[in-house]
């Protein structure tokens, strides 16, 4: 099966656990990004996964790609002048309680918030069997939301979309009115059950959020992730749960794009709804056993994963 993705991708940089930016003296730098990190889950686990991007022709940028291909994923860049749009950038500060996490943004008039609908292989998208993209890439620009609108309504396969809310680039308002625009070009949609509270403002338990997005804004599957509570998924009518599966955290920070490139994953592969959250959630509880956001899981350890899972049920 083929998985197309499409979106930004930041340069992560992060000092040293424990310490702010304001006092450390060294940093690490990671790729971030949702699109690339889904496809990267997803490539590793058996799909044909790649990933389209808008990047500048700049150290960074070429720092984002280089990771990418050394990690194995397949991508399709348009290279940009560095005038044109800038690498975008995030600042990770991790902490313990009480302490709080820290992420800031610097993703302004970044080279992805340039892209049109021409600058992009529309045959791959519309060959794929799966679409997907994020939230972010929608907030970056009006172009970069209409952008977003029309290669999802040019794919025949599956079209997947993750929330992806943050509210360092768009408030809930303008997410809210964005996704009204968008979500009729979307099968399935992914989100995080806070970033959903976030933009949505909805109530009731996550079995009736599920429901409620679905039928609002006629979804064939929504899939709530829940973290350490595992995901929800409505679907043709019926509601499915599975449950997190129990790690030790080491990086918490790419466990959501692990969650969905595992699922995809499986759907695309012909899984029902039950096999894929498993999926998602053993590939989840491994990415939390390995430092930065992107993480290189084994389909071996996956599946063995899934398997005592399974012969654990009664």
């Amino acid at each position: 099966m083929s998985l197309v993705t499409f979106g930004e991708t930041a340069l992560r940089f992060a000092p040293p656990d424990g310490q702010r930016f304001e006092t450390a003296r060294e940093a690490s730098i990671r790729v971030d990004g949702t699109a690339s990190g889904v496809a990267a889950t997803a490539g590793r686990l058996g799909a044909d996964a790649r990933w389209l991007s808008k990047i500048p022709d700049t150290p960074l940028g070429r720092r984002v790609v280089a990771e990418l291909h050394e990690f194995g994923l397949e991508t399709d860049i348009v290279w940009a002048d560095p005038d044109a749009g800038r690498q975008g950038l995030t600042f990770h500060e991790d902490a313990d309680p009480p302490r709080a996490e820290r992420l800031l943004q610097d993703r302004g008039n970044t080279a992805m918030a340039t892209l049109t609908p021409g600058e992009l292989p529309m045959g791959e998208i519309q060959n794929a069997d799966v679409v997907f993209t994020s939230g972010a890439t929608l907030s970056l620009s009006d172009t970069a939301a209409d952008t977003t609108g029309a290669l999802l309504r040019a794919a025949a396969g599956m079209r997947a979309f993750d929330l992806d809310f943050h509210p360092g680039l768009w408030d809930a308002e303008d997410a809210r009115d964005a996704l009204a625009d968008l979500l009729p070009a979307v099968d399935t949609l992914f989100a995080a059950e806070e970033q959903v509270s976030a933009v949505f403002d909805t109530t009731g338990s996550p079995r009736e959020v599920v429901h409620t997005l679905a039928t609002e804004y006629d979804l064939t599957r929504v899939i709530l992730t829940r973290s350490e509570y595992g995901a929800v998924a409505y679907h043709d009518g019926v509601i499915h749960e599975q449950d997190a599966i129990e790690t030790t955290a080491v990086d918490e920070s790419g466990q959501h794009e692990a969650f969905i490139g595992a699922t995809l994953q499986q759907l695309a592969a012909g899984a029902d709804t039950d096999e894929a959250l498993l999926h998602g959630v053993a590939a989840a509880a491994l990415s939390r056993t390995l430092s930065g956001p992107l993480t290189p899981l084994e389909p071996s350890e996956v599946e063995r994963l899934v398997d005592s899972q399974q012969s654990r049920r009664p």
